[in-house]
């Protein structure tokens, strides 16, 4: 199965501490959504992901914001199970290739997104999605560009993601706002049951 096809929605998820990592994670699953985005954004990052890969066995956690080459290694050595970039250089793109895990790479063009088939890439990241032009953008490439799957993240919301998710080249959303608490584990839990029921 795509890691596309996990959930609905993944959550997009910034950790400043590493003591929520389990706690949010079990929340997440509870209520139904098992693929975990914690993006490499902070100090906490890596250690939360070793955490959750330890410790929540029906997640299935990878990480985001991969923007150097030397992040994919430092992620696979922390039990991460798949990778995500904003976009896309050719080094981070060898170096996340070479950890042999999947990789949703970013693309916010149809150039990028060409070059990217092109490679292999079927499964992309669109993002900035709000802000580089959202559902009508996404419409507009369906047609040329037909073998194509997206995972918009980026300005999403819960009030926006299932007009996404209506779109035929859409199969699932990026959002921060089910875990925008993390210590809510209580809200994250009521978040990922509403993310899960848009399936």
């Amino acid at each position: 199965m795509s890691l596309l096809d996990l959930s609905p929605v993944v959550p997009v998820v910034v950790l400043h501490d590493v003591a929520h990592a389990v706690p949010l994670a079990e929340a997440l699953v509870r209520g139904g959504v098992r693929i975990i985005e914690v993006t490499l954004r902070t100090s906490a990052a890596l250690e939360s992901i070793r955490r959750i890969a330890d410790e929540v066995p029906d997640a299935v956690v990878g990480a985001g914001t991969v923007t150097a080459p030397s992040h994919a290694a430092a992620a696979l050595d922390a039990g991460a199970r798949f990778l995500v970039t904003p976009g896309t250089t050719d080094s981070v793109l060898a170096a996340a290739a070479d950890t042999g895990l999947p990789v949703l790479p970013g693309a916010a063009t149809v150039s990028e997104a060409m070059r990217l088939a092109e490679l292999g890439y079927q499964e992309l990241k669109f993002f900035p999605a709000e802000a580089a032009g959202g559902i009508p953008f996404l419409k507009s490439i369906a047609g040329p560009l037909p073998a194509l799957r997206f995972c918009p993240t980026g300005g999403i919301t819960s009030a926006t993601a299932a007009a996404y998710l209506a779109l035929s080249n859409v199969a699932c959303v990026g959002g921060s706002w089910l875990t925008s608490d993390p210590a809510d584990v209580v809200g994250i839990e009521q978040a990922a049951r509403a993310a899960a029921a848009l399936a």
